[in-house]
Parts: C-alpha cells; structure tokens; sequence
C-alpha cells in the first residue's frame, strides 16, 4: 500500500480492479481539494461512473447530479451535471498535467468547476494553465488504465466508493 503522508488530504477510490489513492494538492488548489473531500465524505461520489473515457488521454467522472448508476441513471445525461454546491473559481497553477495527474472538468467557462474532475492516461501539457490541476494518483494507476474507454462507454465503470483516508 501506497504510503500516505496526509490522511486528511488523500483519497482512497475504489474502482472494479482495485484502490486508486490519490494524493490532493491543497497547497495548490485549496477550494478543489476541499470539494473533493466534502463530496467524498457525503458519499457524492460512490457509484458514479466515468463517463468519458478517451485511450491515451483522460478518463473523467464525477457528475454526481446525473452520473450515478445507482440513481435513476441514464448514460446520456452523464457529464452535464455537478453537485448542488456553487461552481469553483479556478485554481490554475504551473503545474503539469502529467499521467496520473486529477484535473478539475469544466465548461468553457474557466470557473465552472464543480464536481466532475478527469484522471491523465499520459502528460497532456496542452492542457497545461487551462484546468486546475488539484491531485495526483500516488498508487493504483494501473486500474485507472483498465477503466472501459468510450464516450460514453456503453457499459461504464464506476467509482465503487471514494472516501478520505482519514475517515477510512
């Protein structure tokens, strides 16, 4: 098991081929770091699915709003929500999107983050000072990769469960 240095500031996310942990950056992006936590800890995003998934790119997830398979799913509504919190404002910053890296989705809007957020497959330095780079999976990326890819994939992985370590 991965060593965690900060159990308040890691996410433990369980997905069908195992635990991804990721390690949140709120040095860096305070306000995406906290959401991500307050979400987990009401159990927004347990049962979500990942429902853009591109091979060499991204895989994202996070529409709590829609994206639950346990809650009158509906794959085509997948990835136009968020939560009922307010949008963040964005927290860019000179860090890379490298592989493994958590960005924050949004629209065009560059503070319209809320809930979604997308795992890097590869560096994706394109999208580098555009989307606010907030965590990065410290151990698990291999079960990141298995996810199913598509958009929408038709039968979309999930995130078992998603829970702060220090909760775990």
């Amino acid at each position: 098991m991965a060593e965690i240095k900060d159990p308040e500031n890691t996410i433990l996310m369980e997905l069908k081929d195992g635990t991804v942990t990721i390690e949140l950056l709120p040095d860096v992006a305070p306000k995406h770091a906290e959401r991500m936590k307050e979400l987990a800890r009401a159990g927004a995003y347990d049962s979500v699915v990942f429902h853009r998934v591109i091979d060499g790119f991204m895989a994202q997830t996070g529409d709590v709003a829609n994206g639950n398979a346990a809650k009158d799913f509906n794959i085509r509504m997948a990835g136009t929500g968020g939560s009922d919190l307010p949008n963040l404002p964005a927290e860019f910053s000179s860090l890379p999107h490298d592989r493994g890296t958590l960005g924050a989705a949004r629209s065009a809007n560059p503070d319209s983050a809320n809930s979604q957020f997308f795992i890097n497959f590869s560096d994706n330095h394109f999208l580098n000072g555009q989307y606010t780079v907030y965590g990065r999976v410290i151990e698990g990326m291999e079960h990141v990769d298995k996810i199913v890819r598509g958009e929408p994939p038709m039968n979309p992985d999930q995130m078992i469960s998603v829970k702060v370590a220090a909760d775990a």
